[in-house]
């Protein structure tokens, strides 16, 4: 299995936290993280290995949205920052219409990341 995750920049910390109180369900399930580059960096420093594209404002939202529809990754965490302004945000926008059209599990805050990833 295959999990995108990706965060804000605001949301980041969140992302890392959650993903260490997740990492034992992580590692038993042999689930494959890959990441935005900056969102990627964080995860790498708190010990979790992870595939890092480019960051989002770079095309990483794109890149991880073309695995979307190849249908290689199976469920995406997108940390948002609701409140933020991103000049990415037709990538942005792009991916979750992806994972809709493909359907894709999505979650973008961590009560519903939080639900996906019990539920493995």
């Amino acid at each position: 299995m295959e999990i995108a995750i990706i965060a804000h920049d605001g949301k980041k910390t969140e992302m890392v936290q959650f993903l260490m109180d997740f990492k034992a369900i992580i590692l038993a399930k042999e689930i494959k993280l890959i990441s935005t580059g900056t969102t990627g960096k964080h995860a790498e420093k708190a010990g979790l290995t992870v595939k890092k594209y480019l960051s989002g404002p770079y095309g990483g939202d794109a890149q991880i949205a073309s695995r979307v529809a190849e249908g290689k990754t199976d469920m995406v965490f997108f940390f948002r920052d609701p409140l933020g302004m991103h000049p990415h945000e037709p990538d942005i926008a792009m991916l979750m219409r992806l994972c809709d059209v493909h359907d894709v599990p999505l979650a973008t805050n961590p009560a519903s990341a939080e639900l996906l990833i019990k539920a493995l």
